[in-house]
């Protein structure tokens, strides 16, 4: 496996490949991380994943500074799962200037995870645009964890032309439901034995609406309470279309329910895809 950190170096070493396959990472991985690598295997004949911490989706309150960096960590699972070139570049390489231009998302990004981070897909767009500008791969791989996010990169993808096909790749999980992600390292115990709770929480408001409930205002007000009546600090739960993220009406059937909620001082975020 080769580690480049260079933009001009990168391009060198990808010029001769045929098919590139796309994973876009912060770092500090776990095993979801790796199923998405080993989903991007199926897509091209050379995979590459990025390892950057993206200061621009980050709000000056949030944990930019305190973020996991387990660089070394993270390239030996890289390799083990067979990723052929890791991108690694530092902050200088990556924005050698001020960023002044950017990518703004539509109006899909000022809500639900917009609205209580505001700017944050505004960072994410700009970083995925120049990470797919840089790589220039057939194929990208995101995970269905981050819905919203995917939702964004893939109408960003449709609406600019972009040659690159993405794959939404399904929510990795421990054994008793919780998400996968880099923040859960933040937890406690006991913050981490409650932490299922946000899942269990998405799958009865899937079971509420699938035994009839037309009321989705009042299931997601009694989802959050659930959920603060057990401590949590509720920033949303809400039903969605599947398609765009839009409030559903009556007869839409492919629909999932988003959330995302404060453990302690952890915030943590989930879905859950379903069919009525």
């Amino acid at each position: 496996m080769d580690i480049v950190p260079g933009i001009t170096d990168l391009r060198a070493r990808l010029r001769r490949e045929q098919s590139v396959a796309f994973v876009p990472t912060m770092g500090n991985l776990h095993d979801g991380h790796l199923q998405l690598a080993r989903t991007a295997r199926g897509h091209g004949s050379c995979v590459v994943a990025s390892i950057f911490v993206n200061r621009l989706q980050f709000a000056p309150h949030e944990d930019f500074d305190a973020y996991p960096r387990t660089f070394e960590a993270d390239c030996e699972k890289l390799a083990a799962c067979g990723v052929d070139v890791v991108f690694a570049p530092g902050e200088g390489e990556f924005y050698p200037e001020p960023q002044g231009f950017v990518v703004e998302p539509p109006e899909l990004g000022n809500q639900l995870e917009g609205e209580f981070r505001p700017g944050f897909f505004r960072g994410v767009a700009t970083v995925v645009m120049k990470l797919f500008n840089i790589v220039q791969p057939n194929v990208a791989v995101f995970g269905k964890k981050d819905y919203q996010q995917l939702m964004i990169v893939r109408g960003m993808a449709r609406q600019l032309n972009l040659p690159i096909h993405i794959v939404g790749d399904q929510t990795a999980r421990a054994a008793d439901g919780l998400a996968l992600s880099s923040r859960n390292g933040y937890l406690s115990q006991a913050e981490r034995a409650e932490a299922p709770r946000l899942h269990q929480t998405l799958q009865w408001v899937k079971s509420q609406i699938l035994t009839g409930m037309p009321d989705f205002p009042a299931i997601e007000a009694e989802a959050r309470k659930k959920l603060e009546q057990n401590q949590w600090r509720t920033d949303y739960i809400a039903v969605r279309k599947q398609s765009d993220l839009q409030s559903p009406r009556l007869y839409d059937r492919e629909l999932v329910v988003v959330a995302a909620a404060r453990l302690g001082t952890t915030r943590l975020i989930d879905n859950l895809e379903f069919s009525r």
